[in-house]
């Protein structure tokens, strides 16, 4: 089981602050994450595979999409943050 929190506008839209899910697979990876919860349809396509760009943190350091998740990670997903 992987634990996944949603950040920010996230978790707005999402209307979901932390869950847990099982690994699909033995490698699996952030993509491969993604892929997964953008099938939820609505909100969760937009979100992570539409034109949003979704910053990842595994166990707090931001890693890329390639990155491979194990079991009792903590993933966080969030929007860049922007400033002015």
């Amino acid at each position: 089981m992987i634990d996944i929190l949603y950040f920010a506008r996230f978790r707005e839209r999402l209307g979901v602050e932390r869950e847990q899910v099982a690994l699909s697979t033995p490698q699996q990876t952030v993509a491969m994450l993604m892929a997964e919860l953008a099938e939820r349809g609505d909100n969760w396509a937009d979100i992570f595979k539409g034109t949003h760009q979704v910053l990842v943190a595994v166990n707090q350091e931001i890693v890329k999409p390639d990155s491979e998740l194990n079991d009792g990670d903590e993933v966080g997903f969030f929007p860049p943050v922007t400033g002015g």
